[in-house]
């Protein structure tokens, strides 16, 4: 019996035409009929590939003279049996056959060997494919059978998945009741998949192949123009559907990337693709108008800023006519070893190429050569001392060199900033940054790197779900430092004083009172016991990182909480005894965080800090043997390691990614990007992780509201970040409000949580009848609960 109801009237048939309209050829497969002329082309239920589609377009795509055994063999390679292998694996090899091709190999009549690379789709045109979008497919595996609601091939390749809920269903449940399920019953479904899209008619999210619920995301927009369709699927289905933007999303926007639990495939967000895309545009605009400025593209912390600079730079080395070489320069340590991690675990770096410049020496070898990416920092243009250098010499004079500046605003119009201009004086030059152009820079960053090419800020971040919103807390008000008059020159000093010793120095001369202040071990004590209490009070029990002053109070710091966790430990075991057994499994828990969580001092080295220290009483010596020992960033990244919080004072707040981070505590008095980098620590996608929090012990709210008013609210004044106090009282204000509407149909919520026994039982039925007794009731009191 075919399929009927709302889903199918209101939902699949409306995109089948909409995906007509866009150049698909659509098919009802209910019924479907097998063989080489059947429905769909293909001579099995439990293939995924169609055979009978895909033998007929390699044909046309190629060369006439390619023999059909080596089109055979290609299709043999790319249908054969992937069951064992790891799935995301098996989904990369196939995915590396279709984007670039079969190699084959063959001897022609003449008796000369010939090797071709076989073409499965046509990535240019997307009108030479055949496009098929096939509803209520029946898909089989050795033990099940299930239905889809539509997919769409190309070439007879299953590249999306579509999978369907009536209006007002909840979309989440086509995940966990649908998506979930093919994914182990049909696993053959997916071994070809690029992307896979849920959606309800009001509601669509699209995510990788085997992307977590947390990482399906919206995608808001049509185009560039900001065009919607009239529903969210109808924005999502002309977003990411037709059929030449599909091609691009499949050939320019995937991403493999090695972590530690194992391969990752990540698919561009809305924002990512339109992002890439303008830059794109600005590319070819300026090289027409000899421009060597490329723009600036902004998109905010934690919304995939690397992997918009990887897939920028891979879709200029595959589509933009040149031999391109990418110099990819940030001014932090961390921030040159992130990118250059990323864009390894992405492969696009070959193993053997040592393109991370470890000296000025070999900064200059990499110039030199023809490489696609060299990674350096900044500080390595500069003269050679040993060459008796006095100024900085033209290093490459190629005009098909890219710089790509991390951070473009911050360190690029000093002497460091000229030199780099000086060695590459041909290059053409653009700015990524996560925090936008401010007064006195911003001029200065248009005669260098142009106009802004993108813009994605704080808000739209949030509102998409690219990162997750963050809450504001302000812990000890009395303790807060009052930084109104914070200068610009004490700034300079917070971030040199993790450099070295004479920075820290400065720092605590030039903080005066203020630093002595910040630093009494009474005060310091007293935040200490109240961090304990919070981070093991906390919902959502994700990793926190607590941000000092400066070295000194991160160490201090993790010796004064070490003190009081093992107190407050104590005083948890003895009211868990106290209590009756079924009352203890949240306290027991709360142990047991506590008995398994270990914690660590994060910061860099620097000359003299022993004797830095140990005149403050403070033994460095065991903090910087573990740094040394163990890969402590690794660790803190690992969401399953028991590493679940860290003292630092300037590492790890730029260049650091770890989504399981919920709550960040800052003690540091900090404002502009560097307030704005350390809070995004917490903004990350995770599953579970509903928020991050920011807690503040120093007091740098009214600064944050400055930084938010530039960095994240777009056109609206009103603040990206929730402040916990106002929920609290929306909360208390909401309690109030239904307690009161409760009491107007005579039923005592207190007096039902007093009641014990049967009494308690009688007064919640008595309640429920009450608010039961007729619709409106019910409607008032569902609304107002």
């Amino acid at each position: 019996m075919s399929p009927t109801g709302p889903e199918l009237r209101y939902v699949e048939r409306p995109s089948m035409a909409l995906l007509a309209q866009l150049g698909w050829t659509a098919v009802d497969a209910y019924s479907e009929t097998l063989g080489p002329h059947g429905t769909l082309g293909r001579d099995s239920q439990h293939d995924m590939v169609l055979i009978h589609r895909l033998r007929p377009a390699m044909r046309r795509l190629n060369s006439a003279d390619v023999p059909d055994l080596s089109i055979e063999e290609a299709i043999e390679v790319l249908t054969k049996n992937r069951s064992v292998m790891d799935r995301v694996r098996a989904n990369r090899e196939v995915y590396d056959l279709l984007r670039d091709g079969y190699r084959a190999e063959w001897t022609d009549s003449d008796g000369a060997k010939r090797i071709e690379t076989l073409r499965y789709l046509d990535l240019k045109e997307a009108s030479n494919n055949d496009l098929l979008a096939v509803q209520q497919m029946w898909v089989k595996s050795h033990l099940y059978i299930r239905r889809l609601d539509v997919v769409l091939f190309v070439n007879g390749v299953p590249l999306v998945l579509m999978e369907f809920k009536e209006p007002g269903a909840s979309l989440k449940s086509a995940y966990d009741d649908n998506l979930t399920d093919y994914r182990d019953t049909i696993p053959q479904l997916f071994i070809p998949n690029c992307f896979v899209l849920l959606s309800n008619g009001s509601e669509a999210k699209s995510g990788s192949t085997y992307s977590p619920w947390e990482f399906f995301g919206d995608w808001n927009v049509i185009d560039a123009s900001g065009a919607r369709g009239v529903i969210a699927l109808e924005t999502a289905l002309r977003g990411t559907c037709d059929p030449a933007i599909l091609l691009d999303l499949f050939e320019n926007f995937v991403a493999y990337l090695e972590r530690p639990g194992g391969l990752v495939k990540t698919v561009a967000r809305c924002h990512q693709y339109l992002g890439v895309n303008a830059a794109i545009d600005n590319l070819h605009r300026a090289r027409a108008e000899q421009d060597k400025r490329l723009g600036v593209f902004w998109h905010t912390q934690g919304s995939g800023k690397s992997l918009s600079m990887l897939w920028f730079t891979q879709k200029v080395l595959r589509q933009v006519p040149g031999s391109w070489t990418f110099v990819m320069v940030t001014d932090r340590t961390e921030l040159d070893t992130q990118l250059h991690g990323e864009f390894a675990d992405a492969g696009v770096i070959p193993p053997e190429a040592k393109v991370h410049a470890d000296s000025i020496a070999h900064l200059r070898q990499l110039l030199a050569a023809d490489h696609r990416y060299v990674f350096t920092l900044i500080q390595k243009f500069q003269p050679s001392k040993a060459a008796g250098e006095r100024e900085m010499p033209q290093l490459s004079g190629r005009s098909d060199v890219i710089v790509i500046t991390d951070e473009a605003h911050r360190s690029q119009y000093d002497t460091l900033a000229l030199n780099m201009r000086r060695a590459l004086p041909n290059a053409s030059m653009m700015g990524f940054t996560g925090t936008p152009l401010i007064a006195g820079e911003e001029q200065a960053t248009r005669q260098q790197f142009g106009e802004y090419v993108s813009i994605y800020n704080f808000r739209d971040a949030i509102e998409d779900g690219a990162t997750v919103p963050l809450y504001y807390e302000n812990r000890i008000p009395e303790l807060q430092l009052v930084n109104e008059n914070f200068s610009d020159e004490l700034d300079s000093l917070l971030e040199a004083a993790e450099l070295d010793e004479d920075a820290e120095g400065a720092l605590a001369r030039a903080f005066g009172t203020q630093y002595t202040l910040l630093m009494r071990p009474e005060r310091l004590r007293t935040i200490a016991s109240d961090l304990v209490r919070h981070f093991v009070g906390r919902g959502f029990s994700g990793k926190a990182m607590y941000v000092g002053l400066d070295k000194a109070a991160a160490v201090r710091m993790h010796d004064l909480v070490k003190v009081a966790w093992a107190e407050h430990l104590d005083k948890l075991r003895l009211e868990h005894d106290a209590l009756p057994e079924l009352e203890r499994p949240w306290l027991a828990s709360r142990i047991e965080l506590m008995e398994t969580t270990d914690m660590a001092v994060v910061v860099s080295q620097s000359q003299n800090e022993l004797k830095f220290l140990d005149d403050q009483g403070l033994d460095i010596r065991p903090h910087r043997e573990r740094m040394n020992r163990e890969d402590l960033a690794e660790k803190f990244k690992d969401a399953d390691d028991p590493l679940r919080l860290v003292f630092v004072c300037g590492m790890w707040m730029t260049g650091f990614d770890a989504p399981s981070v919920s709550t960040v505590y800052l003690d540091r008095p900090m404002k502009n990007h560097t307030l704005m980098q350390t809070i995004a620590r917490a903004n990350r996608v995770f599953p579970e992780k509903d928020n991050g929090l920011i807690v503040d012990y120093v007091g740098v709210f009214r600064n944050l509201e400055k930084a938010l008013a530039v960095y994240g609210a777009a056109s609206t004044t009103e603040s990206p970040i929730e402040i916990i106090d106002a929920l609290a009282a929306e909360l208390d204000a909401a309690v109030d409000d239904l307690m009161t509407f409760c009491s107007t149909v005579d039923v005592d919520l207190m007096a039902i949580r007093d009641a014990e026994g049967f009494d308690h039982i009688a007064r919640r039925d008595e309640a429920v009848e009450a608010l039961l007794v007729d619709e409106v009731t019910r409607n008032d009191f569902t609304v107002k609960a």
